[in-house]
């Protein structure tokens, strides 16, 4: 049996967790200027955070630090699951004084982006606690980014092979994209914010609630400042700033890189962002056409709101301009259906991804085709690259594992006692990382404070199987992973 060398994996635990230390000086920092008590929260969050970061980091330093594939797939489940461990202290000891189950729980939504929340009463919230929770959705949303384009593809998770630099290194060895790619798309990433700060700033929004909301959104995490979310302001302005860097951080961010350079037409050549663009437009046109019919909704205000949400859920972002459940059973079973789709992959939003959908019709629209033509050869691509067999049968695992683990945590949230439609729609908004489920309780205007303390470690659970794409957790919690 080969025994796995842990000390980069704890190495670069211990860099993350230094990173989560630095992190906590800032809302540490607005407490302070403002004089909450609260920065003392910060204060020995930040201490105690970095005292075992840089311990990790001391305790396993190399002299040649690579990883390969084994050790990557342990790097990413423990590095989510002790960074955020270390990312709920703050909430515990501060005066809301969370419990540990709602502590983890709003620390794990934020690092997944996903948007439930536990905490009610956000508008009386020490503005240290609310700028924590938007900057880890802000950190999340990016180490996402890199998790999608530089571990992923690598780790062969439901079809994100196809995802590969062609100047990667395919071996075993697990290394990230060359240093220019990183930087080039941490900056489009803190452009994004900025230029969304701004502009909401210019819509009405103070400059605190514009920075928060412009972290949250461009991270698909949909943290608000306030109880009610984007609805608190009342601002077309504001709604239509937000649906157009949702959307932007729904997309995948390499491409980004394209436009910079001037290269807008291999943007709009890439299919994954013409069918997203293509789903978000139909589905919002469509349910603001019904409002209109049905509801007697001003045209206006119907595509308005319908797109704002639309947006918001698909990008598993998690806003609400509005309790759309009042629209009927119908827009409820839209917004249920939307909870699974997702956004474009290397992108910050959570779901099945637009890519995966692509590839299932791909692979339905062939068998159609033989059906009537055995002996017909058709080669599958996508983005011009040859969809091989393998691939297939990945993407089609994924799907079958995603809705399994979330019929299973349906299941378990029913067994501890929670209804059927917040067990159902908890699930899928957990293992989607969108946010607001369906139901008085967990819906758009609801929070899970309520559920058993039980049921919020298993969507904790959920949170992170959606985020790391499943086979990330499975393989490691699999014996034969440490019997090779």
């Amino acid at each position: 049996m080969t025994v796995i060398d842990t000390r980069p994996v704890f190495y670069i635990i211990g860099a993350l967790l230094s990173v989560l230390a630095v992190a906590m000086l800032v809302p540490m920092t607005v407490d302070l200027a403002v004089g909450n008590p609260d920065w003392m929260v910060f204060a020995i969050a930040f201490a105690l955070t970095l005292f075992f970061g840089v311990q990790f980091m001391l305790a396993n330093r190399m002299d040649w630090m690579s990883l390969n594939l084994r050790q990557a797939f342990l790097l990413t489940a423990l590095a989510w699951i002790i960074v955020c461990a270390f990312a709920a202290v703050p909430f515990m000891v501060s005066q809301i004084k969370l419990s540990a189950a709602d502590a983890y729980f709003e620390a794990m939504s934020a690092l997944t982006t996903t948007g439930s929340t536990v905490i009610s009463g956000l508008d009386r919230l020490p503005p240290g606690l609310l700028l924590w929770r938007s900057l880890l959705q802000w950190l999340g949303g990016i180490g996402i980014i890199g998790m999608a384009i530089a571990i992923l593809p690598f780790l062969r998770v439901g079809g994100m092979q196809l995802f590969r630099s062609e100047s990667s290194d395919r071996s075993d060895k697990v290394t990230p994209r060359a240093s220019d790619l990183a930087i080039a798309v941490g900056w489009i990433y803190l452009s994004l914010t900025a230029v969304c700060t701004v502009t909401l700033a210019y819509a009405g929004m103070t400059w605190f609630d514009a920075v928060n909301h412009a972290m949250t959104a461009v991270s698909t995490g949909g943290f608000s400042t306030r109880d009610a979310s984007v609805a608190a302001w009342n601002s077309p302005a504001i709604e239509w700033i937000l649906v157009v860097f949702m959307m932007l951080g729904g997309m995948p961010f390499v491409r980004f890189i394209s436009l910079a350079q001037g290269r807008a037409a291999s943007f709009w050549r890439d299919t994954q962002i013409r069918w997203y663009v293509g789903f978000l437009a139909a589905v919002s046109f469509g349910l603001s056409a019904w409002l209109t019919l049905t509801r007697d909704m001003p045209w206006d205000e119907a595509i308005r709101h319908s797109t704002f949400n639309v947006v918001s859920v698909v990008t598993t972002t998690g806003y609400a301009s509005i309790d759309y459940e009042r629209w009927g059973p119908m827009a409820s079973v839209t917004f249920f259906i939307l909870t699974f789709v997702g956004g474009c992959t290397g992108s910050t939003s959570g779901g099945l991804k637009i890519f995966r959908f692509e590839i299932l019709f791909i692979v339905l629209r062939s068998l159609q085709r033989r059906l009537y033509s055995p002996s017909l050869v058709i080669p599958l691509s996508y983005n011009d690259k040859p969809v091989s067999a393998e691939i297939m049968v990945s993407v089609m695992s994924f799907g079958f594992v995603y809705l399994t683990t979330v019929f299973i945590l349906a299941f378990v949230l029913a067994f501890l006692g929670v209804d059927l439609v917040s067990a159902l729609s908890g699930a899928a908004t957990a293992v989607s990382n969108v946010g607001p489920g369906l139901g008085p309780v967990i819906g758009p205007v609801g929070n899970f404070a309520t559920l058993p303390e039980a049921a919020k470690w298993a969507l904790s659970i959920g949170m992170l199987l959606g985020r790391l794409e499943f086979f990330t957790v499975l393989v490691v919690l699999s014996p034969s992973f440490w019997r090779r």
